[in-house]
């Protein structure tokens, strides 16, 4: 099973990218409560270089509401993250796909919101 829902722009810059994906996550109802840069985490804490990674963990508070309120322990799952990484051909986008992450969970209701918050993400990331 695919674990995440992925878009690669070619040529692109990160930061164009990743202005356009905060753009496209707040259109769908997510607001982005974490950011890790990932890269600069990296050079600081073990003097390694890579490309440019960010980590944003986007949040629909509806979607976010109703799970909870499912299954109280799902908090340990969320925000949805959502990558920006450079890549050879330019940014690749990758967002989590709710829906697989939730099947380690046993409840067909918490399925049914993972199912829409993956819907809203889908169209997110294909609006960047």
């Amino acid at each position: 099973m695919n674990y995440s829902i992925d878009r690669t722009f070619e040529g692109a810059e990160l930061h164009d990218i990743e202005a356009r994906t905060r753009g496209a996550l707040a259109e769908a109802g997510f607001g982005v409560l974490t950011e890790i840069d990932v890269k600069a985490t990296m050079k600081t804490k073990i003097g390694k270089d890579m490309p440019g990674y960010l980590i944003l963990g986007a949040c629909n508070p509806d979607m976010a509401w109703q799970a909870i309120g499912l299954e109280p322990k799902v908090g340990a799952m969320l925000p949805c993250n959502v990558i920006l990484r450079e890549v050879d051909k330019g940014v690749e986008v990758s967002a989590v796909d709710p829906q697989a992450s939730m099947t380690a969970i046993d409840n067909d209701d918490l399925r049914r919101v993972a199912g829409e918050v993956r819907d809203l993400l889908q169209k997110a990331v294909e609006a960047i």
